[in-house]
C-alpha cells in the first residue's frame, strides 16, 4: 500500500467585511479546482475562510454575530465547497465559526475524505486576545469574547485507504505555538498535523515590538519546531493580506518529520501551495529517535496516554 500523498495549501487573501459570502465561496472552489487539477488529493484551507476576521471587531448585535457563525456544516451557505470537492475526490480541512443547536459557540474546523465524509472535527483551545475591547484601539483581539474554549481535546484519527491510512490532527492558529497539542497528537502517532490560521501582522494586543516580519518567523519557526520534535509531516495554511485595513501574516508552508520547509507561499494573496508526502518520512523519528512506541515511553507520560488514548485504530 502506498503511503505517499500530493497534498496542498489553499492560502487566501483577506476577507472585507462588504464581501459576499458567495464570493468568498467562488474563490474557495477556484482554490480547490487548482489544487486538484495538479493532482493534490487533500487540501488545507485557513481558519474562518468563509468571512472576515470577525473578531477583530466589537459586535453588540446578536444577529449581527449570527452571520459569522454556521449552524451546519456544510449548510446552506457552504454545500457548494463540499459538493465540488466530493465531485473532485478531494478531502479538504476546513475552519469555521460553529453555533451549536445549545448555543455554543466554537472556532472549529473539520477534515473531509474524498468521498465527502467528515474524518475528524477540532474546536480551538488556545483563544488569544480579550474578553471586553481594549479602550483605544482601532482592531481588538475578542476571540474569548465570541468563542467558548475547545472541548474536545485533540482527537487524532485516520485518513482513508486511498491516502495510506495515515494519523492525522488538527490544530487552529494559536494551538500551533503551544506544544502540549502537538505532543498529545505525537502521543497518539500523528503523522499530518493541519493548520488553518489568522494571525496579525501586528501585535495584536496593542504592543509595537512585532513586526510582520518577526510574527511570520514566530509562526513558521513553530511549525517547523513542533514537526521535528514529534516526527511527523505539517502543513499551516494563512488568510494572508489586508483585510478591512487591518493586515495578516501569509508564510503557508508545508515542513517535513525533519522540520524543513518544503514548500511556502510566495504572496499574501489566493495562492496554492504543494507537496508530495511520504507518511513513511515519519518512521525514522518515531522509531528511532523518540522512541514513541508504547513500551518504550517514559512513566511520566502514563497520565497523558491514559488521556487520549493509542494509535487511532487501523
Amino acid at each position: 500500500m502506498s503511503r505517499k500523498l500530493r497534498i496542498a495549501g489553499a492560502q487566501m487573501g483577506g476577507n472585507q467585511k462588504a464581501d459576499s459570502r458567495a464570493a468568498i465561496l467562488a474563490r474557495m472552489i477556484a482554490l480547490l479546482e487548482q489544487a486538484a487539477a495538479q493532482g493534490a488529493k487533500l487540501v488545507v484551507f485557513p481558519e474562518l475562510p468563509f468571512t472576515t476576521f470577525f473578531p477583530r471587531w466589537l459586535i453588540e448585535s446578536t444577529q449581527e454575530l449570527d452571520t459569522y457563525f454556521e449552524r451546519d456544516l456544510p449548510g446552506p451557505q457552504t454545500q457548494a465547497l463540499f459538493d465540488r470537492a466530493r465531485e473532485l475526490g478531494v478531502g479538504m480541512y476546513v475552519g469555521y465559526a460553529e453555533l451549536t443547536p445549545a448555543g455554543q459557540r466554537f472556532n472549529s474546523a473539520v477534515t473531509t475524505g474524498p468521498d465527502g465524509t467528515i474524518l475528524g472535527k477540532y474546536r480551538k483551545i488556545h483563544l488569544p486576545g480579550t474578553v471586553e475591547p481594549r479602550v483605544g484601539d482601532r482592531f481588538q483581539q475578542l476571540e474569548k469574547r465570541y468563542f467558548e474554549y475547545g472541548d474536545m481535546g485533540f482527537p487524532a484519527f485516520r485518513g482513508p485507504e486511498s491516502w495510506g491510512r495515515p494519523v492525522l490532527g488538527m490544530l487552529i492558529c494559536n494551538d500551533r505555538r503551544w506544544p502540549e497539542g502537538w505532543r498529545v497528537y505525537g502521543l497518539q502517532g500523528v503523522e499530518l498535523m493541519m493548520i488553518g490560521y489568522n494571525s496579525a501582522a501586528y501585535d495584536p494586543m496593542g504592543g509595537t515590538t512585532e513586526s510582520a516580519e518577526l510574527r511570520t518567523f514566530h509562526s513558521t519557526m513553530a511549525v517547523q519546531a513542533n514537526a521535528y520534535m514529534n516526527a511527523t509531516w505539517a502543513i499551516s495554511v494563512a488568510k494572508a493580506g489586508d483585510e478591512d485595513g487591518s493586515g495578516l501574516i501569509g508564510g503557508s508552508c508545508i515542513v517535513d518529520p525533519n522540520g524543513i520547509v518544503v514548500a511556502q507561499a510566495k504572496t499574501r494573496g489566493d495562492e496554492v501551495i504543494l507537496a508530495d508526502i511520504d507518511f513513511d518520512a515519519c518512521r525514522q523519528g518515531k522509531e528511532k529517535m523518540f522512541n514513541f512506541a508504547a513500551h518504550r515511553r517514559p512513566q511520566w507520560y502514563r497520565p497523558i496516554i491514559d488521556q487520549v488514548g493509542a494509535l487511532p485504530p487501523d
